[in-house]
C-alpha cells in the first residue's frame, strides 16, 4: 500500500488553568482540509482525570467533520495536566491514526514520578506512554505514533507546518485554546514572527 496524503487534520490542545485548578478544561480541535482551516470543536476533560480518550472520541464522532477527517493530532501525550490520552482507545474507537507532536523530548523520568506518585491512576496512564516508547524526531518535532507510518508522520508535518515547526492545526488548536483561558497566549511572541511558542 503506498503513502497515504492524510488531508484532513484535526489538531487538540487544551486551554490554560490557574495554578491549583480543579475541575474541568476545555479542549480544542482544530479541523483542516489540507492546510485550509475548516472548523471548530470544542469539548472539556477533567483536570488531571482519564476521560481524555472518551472525550474525544465523542467529540469526532458527534462532528459534521467525522466522515472526512483522515488524522488525529495531539499537542502531547496529556491534556489538563495529566490526563493522558489512551491514544490506543481512541485510534481502536474512532478508526483513524493518532500523531503525538511535541517541540521537545520529554523528560520521562520526571514523568514516570510525578505520575506514580501524585496522580489518580497513575500506573495506568504510564503504561499507556510505556506502550508507545520513546517519541522518534521528525521534522524539527518529536512525535509518537499510531496507525501511522514514520514516513506519513514526516510528510504530514512538512505539509502543514507553515509557520515554524508546528503543524498548522495544533498551532490554531493551541492560539483558540489560550484564548479561552486568559484571552491571550502569554508565551506567544506577537505577530511580528508569525510563530506561536506552545507549551509543548
Amino acid at each position: 500500500m503506498g503513502r497515504r496524503s492524510l488531508s484532513h487534520v484535526i489538531g487538540f490542545d487544551d486551554a490554560p488553568f490557574p495554578l491549583n485548578y480543579r475541575g474541568r478544561v476545555k479542549v480544542v480541535g482544530a479541523v483542516f482540509a489540507d492546510r485550509r482551516f475548516d472548523g471548530v470543536l470544542v469539548g472539556e476533560v477533567e483536570k488531571d482525570g482519564f476521560d481524555s480518550a472518551d472525550v474525544l472520541a465523542a467529540l469526532l464522532e458527534a462532528s459534521k467533520y467525522r466522515h472526512h477527517l483522515q488524522l488525529v493530532m495531539l499537542q502531547g501525550i496529556a491534556l489538563a495536566g495529566f490526563n493522558v490520552v489512551d491514544v490506543f482507545a481512541l485510534h481502536e474507537r474512532v478508526g483513524l491514526p493518532v500523531l503525538v507532536v511535541a517541540r521537545r523530548e520529554p523528560d520521562y523520568a520526571t514523568i514516570r514520578r510525578v505520575l506514580l506518585e501524585r496522580i489518580p491512576r497513575g500506573e495506568e496512564k504510564w503504561a499507556v506512554i510505556e506502550r508507545l516508547g520513546p517519541m522518534e524526531p521528525a521534522e524539527g518535532v518529536y512525535v509518537q505514533r499510531v496507525g501511522i507510518s514514520p514516513e506519513e508522520a514526516r510528510a504530514v508535518i512538512r505539509r502543514l507546518a507553515l509557520y515554524g515547526n508546528l503543524p498548522e492545526p495544533l498551532r490554531t488548536a493551541h492560539l483558540i485554546a489560550s484564548a479561552l483561558g486568559p484571552g491571550e497566549d502569554p508565551a506567544s511572541p506577537g505577530p511580528a514572527s508569525g510563530r506561536s511558542r506552545g507549551r509543548a
